[in-house]
This record gives C-alpha cells, structure tokens and sequence, in this order.
C-alpha cells in the first residue's frame, strides 16, 4: 500500500510543477524567524508520506509463534510467575510455566530445548553447573534474593546444640557449602581460612561439638525438621512443607551478597530473543508481580535489579 501511495504522491508533484509556483506559508502560522515557501507538489508528497508513517504496526509476537516456556523449581515464586504470565497474555505474549520438582531437570531441559529459559539457579550455582554437566548457558538477568537459615524444631539458641548433635545441610556442591558458612557463622564450626561457598565437609577444620553433618536434596531440608536437631533451611520449601515458621530461623544470611540473586538462564542463542526480555521486564517492573513476591516471601527476599 506505501508503494501505491508514493506512486501517487509523486505523480501529483509533477501534474502541479507546470501550472502552479509555490504557496507562501506566512510566519505568522509558523514560529519561524523567516517566511517559507514549500510547493504545494511537495506538500501533497509529505502529506502521503504521513498517511503511510501513521499506519498500525505490526503486533510485536506474531500470533501463531509458539509459546514461551519457562523452566522453575517448585516454589512459593511461582505464584509470581503467573501473574507475569497474566500480564504478558494481554500484552500479546504468551507464555507457560513449567514447573520441576529438582535442581537439576530445569538445566538438562534448558540443554534438550524443552524449555526456552529457566528462573531458579543463582551464579554459583549455575557456574558449578555449567562445569559438571557441560552446558553452555547465560544468565542474561537477576531476579531475586532469597535469604537461607539454620532451623531447628528442638533448641532455640546454638549453646543448646548437644555433643553429636545431627545437622543437615544441603547436598549440592554450592549450597551445602553455603551451609557450612552459616554453621562457621554461628560458631559451631571452622572452616578452611578464605573458603568461599565451594567449601565441603573436607574443609572443616575444628567441630568442637562433634556434630554429625548429613547432606540431604535442598527440597528435602524442611521436612527433615522433625528427624535432625539444627537444618540449613530455605524459607520458601519451608513455607511450601509447612513444617515450621519460615521467619524462625536460629541465623539467616543476608541478603547483600548479589552472587546469590536468582538469574533468568537461556541458551547463548536465546540472550536477546525478545520474547524472553520482554517478560522480564513484566516480571520486573509490575506491581502486581512485587505484590505476588511481598506475599508469598515478606522480608525473607530482596529484589537484585
């Protein structure tokens, strides 16, 4: 249609070049300091070349693209999620949430292309993952901050902890390490001077109360509760498992350390697939996704954007 109307603009700048010579547009019209002159041919072009700017754009997504799939763990976040998801639909997007129940299938399904982006690894965890299984992925956004604690069922201060007492922590390489920290941190255990949250139980260098340290999935910490007397914790599998107020943690982590915020993950392929920034920015800038994440978390997040 732009072709058609060029033509005809364009053929009507050469019928009025021969009979007529130009139109004065009076400064009084214009804020110009000076008169000018434009032809009255050149008018009607700019006139057409107005008429075809002003036509409606294209939709962003085309209508038959198939839909965005986000890979998560299970989580209280995922509340969040859909309301992103909501936002995104009116917005010609569509989107659908995939949730796991590991830490480990979001990654492999990430690689197999089963899912386009995933939201539930920070840094360190991605970077760990990334060496033992061979992916070749990009954190491409920070979301969240979620804080960690120590919980405990039977004591209500560390002095309490008896000689041999078990403690669980998680079994992954970064967040069993991440507890370890937070054990040195309450003073129950020593670690290897400068260890960083790669440390292992091998870098324990004095455990003066002899505890008995077990590893078990991060999912499965909150509903070991009932069976050790002190667990790493994580606010949000609490919640989910109920098994105790997730705000009652003996010690938590802060939440400053940015290495820990959870990142949006894609393959290197995907980095600027607009699909993908375009729901970030849902995810980050609503208010009613701010409002799903008071909710679900209170205090126990912070927002790394």
């Amino acid at each position: 249609m732009m072709i058609r109307t060029l033509a005809w603009a364009a053929d009507q700048a050469r019928r009025e070049q021969h009979r007529v010579s130009t139109t004065r547009v009076h400064h009084a019209h214009f804020p110009f300091q000076r008169a000018a002159f434009f032809p009255r041919a050149t008018l009607a072009l700019v006139s057409a070349l107005s008429f075809a700017l002003i036509l409606p754009a294209a939709p962003a997504f085309a209508a038959d693209a198939p839909a965005l799939k986000i890979g998560t763990a299970t989580s209280p976040k995922i509340e969040a999620l859909k309301v992103a998801v909501r936002e995104a639909k009116e917005q010609g997007l569509d989107v659908k949430v995939i949730e796991f129940t590991d830490w480990n299938t979001p990654n492999a399904a990430l690689a197999n292309k089963d899912i386009d982006v995933n939201y539930f690894q920070h840094i360190p965890f991605l970077e760990n993952a990334k060496k033992q299984g061979g992916y070749n992925f990009v954190a491409i956004a920070p979301g969240t901050i979620m804080k960690i604690g120590l919980y405990s069922k039977k004591i209500k201060r560390f002095d309490e902890l008896k000689n041999g007492a078990t403690v669980a922590i998680a079994n992954d390489p970064v967040n069993g390490g991440r507890g370890l920290l937070l054990l040195q941190r309450a003073g129950l255990i020593k670690l290897t001077p400068g260890i960083d949250c790669r440390a292992t139980t091998l870098d324990i260098i004095d455990n003066p109360k002899h505890l008995k340290i077990i590893q078990l999935e991060a999912s499965q910490l909150a509903r070991s509760l009932d069976d050790v007397d002190l667990a790493q914790g994580y606010p949000s599998f609490i919640k989910l498992a109920g098994t105790t107020d997730p705000n009652s943690a003996l010690l938590f982590d802060g939440l400053e350390n940015r290495n820990y915020a959870i990142q949006w993950v894609v393959r290197p392929e995907s980095a600027n697939d607009p699909r993908i920034r375009k729901f970030i920015s849902i995810y980050q800038h609503s208010p009613a996704v701010r409002a799903a994440l008071d909710k679900a978390f209170g205090n126990l997040y912070a927002v790394a954007w």
